[in-house]
C-alpha cells in the first residue's frame, strides 16, 4: 500500500534538501519562460532530442571532470540500459551482492551471463575473474558496484576495486546513486576519480541529492555513442522532460557551491551517530542509516509507532533486503535538524 509522505523527513533521498528549494523553482520558472517544453514529444533518435538535453550533457560532462554524458530518464532506466547493453556474449559481469534490483533487471537482459561476489570483497571479485578464465573465459571481465549502499549506508573500497579492474583488463561499472551531491570535490561523489579513465563507467542520479529527477551516465565518447545506437531502452523511449533537463542543470550548479550544504549534513550525520550510539546502534558512516530488526512484522510494528509519533521511517522487507535483515531505513537529510534527531532518538528509546 502507498503511503503519503508525512511527518518529519527520515526516509527520502532528498539529501541536500534540494528537491524544494527555490534555487530549483526558479530555475523551472525561468526555463518555461523562456519557451522551454515540458514534452520532448518523441525519441531522441527522431524529434524528441532538445537543446536542454545536450547543454545539460555538456555540463555534467564539465562537472564530473568526465569525457561524455548521457541524460536518461530515472536510475531504473539507466542501470538496465547499462547492463543490458553494454556486456557482450563471451563477457561477464562480476556484480556485489547487493547492487541495485535494477542492474539486475539489466544483467537479466544481458547477452552476457552474470555471477555475484560477496558485499565489499575485491578478492571475491578477483577469485570469481579467476575461475571463469579457468574454465576457459576469454572477454571482458565487468565489475559492477555502488559506492555507497542504499540499504546499509556502507561504502565500497573503490580505489581497490579500480586498482582490480587495472590488473584484470576489467571494465568498471559504478552505481553512484546515493553519494553524489554528498560526497567528493563540489559533490562529485566517491568516485570522482575515475572519471576519464577508459574502462569507467559512471552513473548518477538526479532524483535523490540533485533534487530533480533522471539519471547522468558519464564514460567515454565511444561507450556513449554505442548506447544511444544500440540501447534499446534509449532507441525506444520517449526522450525525458528538456524542463527537467534545465532543472538538472541548475542542480548540478547548485551542487557544485554546496559545501555549506554537504558541511551540515555531515555535521547532521555525527549528531545522528552520537544519538543512536547511545541506543548501542553502529554508525554506518553515512547518511543512510539502517537499524536492523530482523523480524518482518516486529519491524513494521515499530516503524508505524513512530510514524504515529510525527517520524516518517519506513521499514524495508525482503525481497528489498535478504530474508532476516528486516530494517528500519533511517535517512538523514537538510529537511531535518538536530533537535528532529534527538527527539527521534528519545522515540527510539521508547518503542525499542
Amino acid at each position: 500500500m502507498l503511503a503519503l509522505a508525512q511527518g518529519r523527513d527520515f526516509s527520502s533521498n532528498d539529501y541536500l534538501a534540494l528537491a524544494g528549494a527555490s534555487a530549483l523553482r526558479e530555475a523551472a520558472v525561468a526555463a518555461l519562460e523562456r519557451g522551454v517544453a515540458l514534452g520532448s514529444g518523441g525519441s531522441r533518435l527522431l524529434r524528441g532530442n532538445c537543446a536542454e538535453h545536450e547543454a545539460l550533457e555538456e555540463r555534467a560532462a564539465a562537472f564530473f571532470e568526465a569525457p561524455s554524458a548521457l541524460f536518461l530518464g530515472s536510475g531504473y532506466a539507466a542501470n538496465s540500459l547499462i547492463f543490458a547493453t553494454l556486456p557482450q556474449k563471451g563477457d561477464l559481469v562480476l556484480h556485489d551482492a547487493l547492487v541495485h534490483a535494477s542492474a539486475h533487471e539489466g544483467m537479466r537482459l544481458s547477452r552476457a551471463p552474470s555471477r555475484a561476489f560477496a558485499h565489499n570483497d575485491v578478492d571475491a571479485a578477483a577469485d570469481g575473474i579467476a575461475a571463469w578464465r579457468a574454465d576457459g573465459g576469454r572477454g571482458t571481465p565487468w565489475i559492477a558496484f555502488e559506492t555507497l549502499y542504499s540499504m546499509d549506508g556502507d561504502r565500497a573500497p573503490v580505489a581497490e576495486f579500480a586498482e582490480l579492474a587495472r590488473r584484470e583488463g576489467a571494465m568498471l561499472l559504478v552505481d553512484e546513486a546515493h553519494a553524489v551531491g554528498v560526497f567528493g570535490p563540489h559533490g562529485r561523489g566517491l568516485a570522482a576519480g575515475l572519471h576519464g579513465q577508459d574502462n569507467a563507467i559512471v552513473l548518477a542520479t538526479c532524483g535523490k541529492a540533485l533534487g530533480c529527477e533522471g539519471a547522468l551516465v558519464m564514460g567515454p565518447p565511444i561507450v556513449r555513442d554505442f548506447l544511444v545506437n544500440r540501447g534499446r531502452g534509449f532507441i525506444f523511449s520517449t526522450a525525458p522532460s528538456p524542463l527537467m533537463a534545465a532543472v538538472a542543470y541548475a542542480a548540478l550548479d547548485i551542487a557544485a557551491a554546496a559545501d555549506d550544504r554537504r558541511a551540515r549534513l555531515a555535521k547532521l550525520v555525527e549528531a545522528a551517530e552520537r544519538t543512536l550510539g547511545h541506543l548501542g546502534i553502529a554508525p554506518s558512516g553515512s547518511q543512510i542509516q539502517p537499524i536492523l530488526i530482523g523480524e518482518d512484522a516486529r519491524t513494521m510494528e515499530i516503524a508505524a509507532a513512530l510514524q504515529a509519533r510525527g517520524f516518517d521511517i519506513r521499514g524495508i522487507r525482503p525481497p528489498t533486503v535478504p530474508a532476516g535483515t528486516a530494517r528500519l531505513r533511517i535517512s538523514l537529510t537538510l529537511n531535518t535538524d538536530e533537535a528532529a534527531v534527538a527527539a527521534l532518538g528519545d522515540a527510539l528509546e521508547d518503542i525499542l
